[in-house]
């Protein structure tokens, strides 16, 4: 790997034209937030931050549904970390806050954590909120279908999974979207395998490299997407051969094939997408809470000042929403872009420039 000194050279001897990239992973926007690497690329080249954050691209009423779960006597709700701070349509309710008004409510770092919940407490129904991208979609199959094996019948899992590809190809067929370039998640793409981005340039003309995440990774996967560019050739380039291959992970494409179908999804910033989201198969009924308790999609909310629909698809970057910063921080978010340690907000604000 060349050194980071080599990479910005090479790409600053490529005089790039004035383009905009996008990074769709939110692991990459906070390490290109931390390592200060927007500051070395050559004016006008810019990395705008794409629907990567899992917790970000999850509806307000979905939340709302969460939260109203969670107060109903007998049930825990498992989750991951990140989800305990997002607000719901009400300035300030979270699952943090009903926590603290008495709903149960469990950090796991693991879904099977989750089922040694529900097998500590057979009197109560544990539901797990199944949150991410095809990274974590393996693993929240195998745990359904583990439950399902063991008979634990108290434990059920919320899937709130979603798929990258039908993003982007919304994306690119929103109106005035002016991105040239994709640099593609690497965490999902050890799942998928390289090839799963191969739509990008051969459907849709557009670059795209797998990138790493460390600095030197992405100055490199910056590098070859500007190099694409200027060649007029793209391509999908896997520049985290370490990680990903061709074809990606074969056993836990086998695992959510088995465990879990397409469905139509409702993401942040992107509405209704068809195929989107993934939801548990008709023989894992049992462990849907979906199904268990009856949820039916609530009406979306009025909208209200945040503008976090607008920061994930790359029209608007975090410093340019009203409420960056001053009625929106880490410590009291507004939107869960501000919330989530893989949000765009959250990272334009830990990593900002200090004050003279």
């Amino acid at each position: 790997m060349p050194s980071a000194e080599t990479l910005i050279a090479a790409i600053r001897e490529l005089r790039p034209e004035p383009v905009k990239l996008m990074e769709v992973c939110g692991t990459h926007t906070h390490a290109i937030a931390r390592s200060g690497i927007k500051s070395v690329l050559p004016e006008g080249v810019e990395l705008l931050s794409g629907p990567g954050c899992p917790v970000c691209v999850t509806p307000t009423e979905v939340i709302d549904q969460i939260l109203s779960l969670s107060m109903e006597p007998g049930v825990i709700i498992a989750s991951y970390g990140d989800m305990l701070r997002v607000p719901g349509s009400r300035p300030g309710d979270s699952l943090q806050r009903r926590r603290a008004l008495g709903a149960r409510v469990e950090i796991v770092y693991s879904p099977m954590d989750a089922i040694e919940i529900a097998k500590q407490n057979p009197a109560k129904e544990v539901v797990f909120l199944g949150v991410g991208f095809e990274t974590t979609a393996p693993g929240t199959a195998i745990a359904a279908l583990t439950a399902a094996e063991q008979g634990v019948r108290n434990f059920t899992v919320w899937s709130l999974l979603k798929r990258v590809e039908p993003a982007l190809r919304a994306l690119l067929r929103s109106e005035n979207f002016q991105v040239k370039g994709f640099l593609c998640p690497g965490h999902v793409a050890t799942i998928i395998g390289a090839e799963g981005f191969r739509y990008l340039p051969e459907e849709y003309g557009m670059p795209a490299v797998i990138s790493g995440f460390e600095p030197e990774d992405i100055l490199l996967a910056v590098y070859h997407l500007l190099r694409q560019l200027k060649e007029g050739s793209p391509r999908v380039e896997n520049d985290y051969p370490r990680a990903v291959s061709a074809k990606g992970n074969l056993l836990a494409q086998g695992i959510m094939a088995r465990c879990l179908a397409p469905r139509t999804d409702l993401w942040r910033g992107l509405g209704e997408i068809p195929d989107s989201g993934l939801g548990l198969r008709p023989q894992l009924r049992e462990q849907d809470a979906q199904v268990r308790f009856g949820l039916e999609r609530l009406p979306a909310p009025k909208p209200t000042a945040c503008r976090c629909g607008e920061v994930i698809t790359g029209r608007l970057r975090p410093a340019d929403c009203p409420l960056f910063g001053k009625r929106c921080t880490p410590e009291d978010p507004v939107g869960p872009c501000m919330v989530s340690s893989e949000g765009a907000c959250s990272a334009a604000y830990l990593y900002r420039p200090a004050s003279p």
